[in-house]
């Protein structure tokens, strides 16, 4: 007999009966983004010679920006419990970069808009994880609900997988019914269920990080499944 499964972490890949036993379990899959629904490592690299051509001006901006995001992170991780002085992460993640770069937000917001998500869309969408896409279909058709959870403003790298419709809803940092403090918190999954009106012990969280989207879903008292796209 197959032995029961943990609370944490479920390595990628499962035997075939293992992932439908985990799906029977689950009412609802909450799935993070960059590098669970595609392969971060060779979008980055594509964009990093497309910056050193094109865009290594914004450079210094984006290098600040990424590293504002993971200090917010490192504090949460810390225990540090900050005041929400913003409307949502993504914002203090702006301001933060623009006060460090003595720079106006919305000069910073622009360089990060374009070289974030809008350039990004071209290549992400050659580089899905049709595997778990192809799960997540399976899913949905057996009655399983669905909800993208990210730490950033997703809209645009959905419409560029094309997966807008494996979602019921999404939850994104700068977007409607976004979080208000980015993973390990668990705010952005339990909004997530809460959306979906499914108790958080019916729940798979699906995501990259164990240091993120994995302690953020123990935090939520959810089951994840730890998955690397391409891997």
């Amino acid at each position: 007999m197959a032995p029961a499964l943990s609370r944490a972490a479920v390595a990628v890949p499962e035997p075939r009966a293992l992932r439908s036993a985990v799906a029977e379990r689950y009412d609802a899959w909450l799935v993070d983004l960059d590098g669970t629904l595609y392969t971060q490592h060779w979008v980055r690299l594509v964009m990093a010679a497309e910056l050193l051509l094109l865009g290594w001006s914004a450079l210094p901006t984006l290098r600040r920006f990424r590293h504002v995001q993971e200090a917010q992170r490192a504090e949460l991780m810390a225990g540090e419990a900050l005041p929400i002085t913003h409307a949502n992460p993504f914002a203090a993640q702006l301001a933060r970069t623009a006060d460090a770069l003595g720079r106006p937000v919305a000069e910073v917001e622009l360089i990060v808009q374009d070289w974030m998500f809008a350039r990004p869309g071209k290549w992400i969408r050659r580089f899905p994880n049709t595997k778990l896409l192809a799960e997540i279909r399976a899913f949905r058709a057996q009655g399983g609900k669905t909800a993208l959870v990210s730490d950033y403003p997703a809209q645009r790298k959905v419409d560029a997988l094309g997966v807008r419709e494996l979602f019921d809803v999404v939850v994104a940092s700068g977007e409607e019914h976004g979080p208000q403090r980015l993973k390990p918190d668990p705010a952005g999954f339990m909004r997530a269920a809460e959306l979906l009106g499914v108790p958080p012990d019916k729940c798979l969280v699906i995501g990259d990080r164990d240091d993120a989207d994995g302690a953020a879903a123990r935090a939520a008292k959810m089951s994840f499944r730890l998955v690397r796209a391409g891997r």
